[in-house]
């Protein structure tokens, strides 16, 4: 069995998460509230989030949070590529 990368699968969460956080970023600036409302109660299966949606987010905190979502990612990444290379058999 091949082993992974850490570094790159963990690289490759990271990246994949902050791009999710860049889309939502630009569904919230181009829909408005209502239309952003409208499409995350569908996206989480009717979940309202009428009461838990915040519109005025700075940006600097958009900037904290896109970075908070790519450390979290590769660790998470990080994590599942060195949990399944230390599963796989050595040769002898």
């Amino acid at each position: 069995m091949h082993r992974l990368n850490v570094k790159k699968l963990g690289f490759a969460f990271g990246l994949t998460g902050a791009i999710i956080y860049l889309g939502c970023m630009i569904v919230m600036t181009t829909a408005g509230q209502e239309g952003t409302v409208v499409f995350f109660n569908s996206l989480l299966h009717g979940l309202d989030t009428t009461n838990i949606m915040r519109m005025d987010v700075s940006l600097i905190e958009a900037t904290f949070g896109f970075i908070q979502t790519f450390i979290i990612g590769w660790l998470i990444g990080a994590c599942i590529g060195a949990f399944y290379n230390a599963q796989i058999k050595t040769e002898n």
